[in-house]
């Protein structure tokens, strides 16, 4: 009795699945607005260094990596519902590999941050075949101990890492500058995003919420469930190792602050308060929180205290995020064009 029980959920969910999938994907295929709504929005925001300052300036550079960490933290947690605690240990990894490159062996910056985000996506690769299939709390408990010893590791390797002093590295551009190492984020955000859109919004992307919403509903369907979070695993890696390099070569210093724990739960905090699971959620919350954590400041000790209060607030009163409010508002603003594509799918 409960084994028919079982498998009737499964050929439901199945349908359901299936159904949603279908119609999502319609949608998608005839919806051709993201790159030039991404195109404009990096358009308007290469005209900000004309009229920021220097501190404004590093505001929004700080802003944009945590773009691209959150965003890409969202792929795992967001997507396949894989909560790891070791993005920003990636982030460290391709920094780090970066720099070390560049100052012990003298490799290019530029193919060092390539170098930085092949080994950062080879190692959740590797992370993500050996804990995946576990999931749960035992992939937190994991990563976290994978963070917490990648951080041992950098401290005590003074000869190599300079430890807490962190490493001095080259720059990314001849000539050091704000505005240089500003476009150099945009154009990194840019390519992290059309990466992820390009996964979510596609037969992979409707496999990882299938995985996310009912792994044995989407195992009946042939989705190799292991497979399609090994996937996002090793991509989200990649690109935050991507972001971490690139970060550290504008800092000019790497330490151990990168691959933090702090780091890591500051992450995961954009993406919940912007909106887990949504496309612009990660990116809403990687600049509310940043701008409004140096609009803290001033509080001096107790700017942490106010910063939680606020977090708290938002994740009581808006469970979904600063996204879940503008939802409602955004389905109506968009329905006559989802009308519209599903008409002609």
């Amino acid at each position: 009795m409960q084994e028919r029980v079982q498998k009737d959920h499964v050929a439901r969910r199945s349908s359901e699945l299936g159904a949603s999938s279908r119609e999502n994907l319609r949608f998608v295929v005839t919806d051709r607005r993201f790159y030039s709504i991404l195109f404009a929005a990096a358009g308007l925001l290469s005209l900000l260094p004309l009229g920021l300052g220097v501190y404004h300036l590093h505001v929004m550079i700080v802003s944009l990596f945590y773009v691209m960490m959150a965003s890409s933290w969202n792929l795992l947690a967001g997507y396949t519902g894989q909560v790891s605690f070791a993005h920003a240990a990636f982030a460290g990894i391709g920094a780090y590999t970066s720099g070390i490159l560049a100052v012990k062996f003298g490799v290019n910056p530029w193919l060092g941050v390539m170098l930085g985000t092949v080994l950062a996506g080879l190692f959740g690769l590797g992370m993500g075949v050996l804990c995946l299939r576990m999931g749960g709390i035992y992939l937190s408990l994991t990563t976290l101990g994978f963070s917490e010893i990648l951080r041992i590791i950098i401290t005590n390797e003074y000869e190599i890492t300079r430890g807490t002093m962190g490493l001095q590295v080259p720059g990314l551009v001849a000539e050091y500058s704000k505005v240089a190492y500003f476009y150099i984020m945009l154009g990194g955000t840019m390519v992290t995003l059309m990466v992820l859109y390009k996964l979510i919004y596609s037969n992979i992307g409707l496999n990882f919420r299938a995985v996310q919403n009912d792994e044995r509903a989407a195992a009946s369907l042939g989705v190799d469930v292991v497979r399609m979070r090994v996937l996002a695993f090793t991509v989200s890696s990649a690109l935050a190792g991507m972001a971490g390099a690139l970060f550290g070569h504008y800092l000019l210093l790497i330490t151990p602050e990168i691959p933090s724990l702090s780091q890591q739960f500051l992450i995961l905090s954009m993406t919940v308060i912007g909106g887990m699971g949504s496309f612009l959620g990660p990116i809403v919350g990687a600049f509310s929180l940043e701008i409004f954590a140096e609009y803290i400041r001033a509080y001096g000790e107790y700017h942490v205290l106010v910063f939680g209060l606020v977090a708290l607030v938002v994740a009581r009163l808006a469970p979904k995020g600063l996204m879940g409010i503008a939802e409602p508002y955004l389905q109506d603003r968009f329905k006559p064009a989802r009308t519209a594509a599903a008409a002609s799918g």
